[in-house]
């Protein structure tokens, strides 16, 4: 077995923990494994010849988030960003030691760490930005309609479209209308880049 083979092993193996079912072509599977899925499914679409480091980044983007649920912190959008920047620094730190444990040295393991982290991001890495297109379009297709939903604030749920939107680059948005989404999602959308 490959180091990468078995890092992700490890990965989908952390992924199984999680207490959150759904169900996916109609087996019921943890929802971590699903998302992984999802991320690794869209990667492929948007850029296929990735890196090893770039797939484990992709798998390991939420690995063991429901240990650290949003209601842990406050309410507030201060609070929100403190829990989003505790939990790219937390799952960069585990899916570092798993990569060193798969055979990985310390600097492959501190780039797949720096991508969950999107610590490159503004900076213009186009591995870390290829990992938020693929989580946005990961949100878009698999998140949204349950997000607006619970969020039941149409003009927030536009504001963050707008926020998603201006995240993903041009190959992201333009893999992004390509997805069917629901009737509901695709007014919000249209509203969201109107404005």
């Amino acid at each position: 077995m490959s180091k990468y083979e078995l890092a992700l092993q490890r990965i989908d193996a952390a992924h199984m923990d999680d207490p959150n079912q759904v169900e996916s072509n109609n087996i019921t599977i943890p929802y971590e494994l699903h998302y992984a899925r999802k991320m690794t499914s869209y990667l492929e679409r948007l850029h296929p010849s990735a890196s090893d480091l770039l797939r484990l980044a992709i798998r390991a983007q939420h690995l063991r988030r429901w240990e650290v649920p949003r209601s842990s912190y406050p309410a507030t959008k201060i609070g929100y960003h403190s829990w989003r920047s505790g939990l790219q620094r937390r799952q960069a730190e585990i899916v570092e030691g798993i990569c060193r444990e798969s055979g990985y040295s310390a600097d492959e393991a501190a780039r797949v760490g720096a991508m969950v982290r999107k610590a490159d991001l503004k900076r213009g890495d186009p591995d870390t930005q290829v990992l938020e297109d693929v989580a946005c379009l990961v949100f878009l297709d698999d998140q949204f309609d349950k997000f607006e939903k619970d969020l039941g604030d149409e003009e927030k749920m536009v504001d963050i479209l707008r926020k998603t939107w201006g995240k993903m680059s041009e190959a992201g948005r333009a893999e992004a209308l390509k997805i069917d989404l629901s009737e509901r999602a695709t007014a919000l959308v249209s509203k969201a880049l109107a404005g």
